[in-house]
């Protein structure tokens, strides 16, 4: 392992990569298993993500995961990558009623949950003064704009956000008020790739895309996804591998070899009773 792989982040350093234009590299992760296979590459940071609702708890939206489910999720993902920058996802309704609830909540997730920051979605008046509570804890805070999942009941569905002129330049002010209301990073989803220049430029906080086109200072995908270990597939997302098809045929080849007498073997035995006497 690399001295590479061993090296710590901080949002200082996010923003010196940006200032250097060092692309940044996140990727999900949702347990310790994903964690330590995350920790053994040159991935600068992960997320614990609500996507864990859906890939990993099999809801059918990310707005049913827990404060308790993150934190969960987010100390096995932390212990299995010690190494490595972790922002644990604020869950839906976890930011939104009071003053008092948000600072509890992200300090829960940095606290009990083992976070190294939290992240929050949308860039109302409400979600930025979010960001000012959390910031003032002196918690580090990464914002997300564009396709926000916990607002896909007011979307009406997964859907690109920011393609009227009026939505557009929404999201290019929301971006220009999480970095001012203190957020050290800011994720952009779905979003029209001339828009995600846009925000990336006129920002000094890097900007971190998942579907948001080329220009971002940095790209996130979602573990499964990208591994193939999942069947939804955007059009953002770029397969490297295909888990689903090699796990269930290794699961069929152990069905197979169990219910012909093959396995276990001798060599799976312990004091196999036809071991030879010298």
């Amino acid at each position: 392992m690399t001295a590479a792989v061993n090296k710590m982040h901080s949002p200082q350093s996010f923003a010196l990569m940006k200032q250097k234009g060092q692309m940044i590299t996140m990727i999900t992760a949702y347990d310790y298993a994903s964690g330590s296979a995350v920790a053994a590459t040159d991935i600068d940071v992960i997320l614990v993500g609500d996507s864990l609702g859906m890939v990993v708890l099999g809801l059918d939206s990310t707005m049913k995961v827990s404060m308790e489910d993150m934190i969960s999720h987010g100390a096995a993902t932390v212990r299995g990558a010690p190494q490595k920058f972790v922002i644990i996802d604020m869950p839906y309704m976890s930011y939104h009623l009071s003053a008092r609830e948000t600072r509890i909540n992200a300090a829960r997730l940095v606290n009990e949950g083992t976070g190294h920051a939290v992240k929050l979605e949308g860039g109302s008046a409400g979600r930025i003064q979010a960001i000012r509570e959390i910031v003032d804890m002196e918690i580090p805070v990464c914002a997300h704009l564009g396709l926000t999942p916990q607002s896909v009941l007011r979307y009406g569905g997964y859907k690109v956000q920011g393609k009227t002129d009026a939505a557009y330049e929404e999201i290019f002010q929301a971006a220009l008020a999480t970095q001012e209301a203190g957020a050290f990073m800011l994720v952009l989803e779905a979003i029209p790739e001339s828009l995600g220049k846009k925000i990336s430029e006129a920002l000094s906080i890097p900007t971190i895309g998942i579907g948001a086109g080329r220009y971002c200072d940095g790209q996130v995908l979602v573990y499964h996804d990208l591994l193939g270990y999942s069947n939804m597939s955007p059009k953002f997302v770029k397969r490297y591998n295909d888990l689903n098809q090699s796990i269930s045929g290794s699961i069929m080849q152990y069905s197979k070899e169990v219910r012909e007498g093959s396995f276990p073997g001798r060599e799976h035995t312990y004091y196999p009773i036809d071991k030879q006497e010298g």
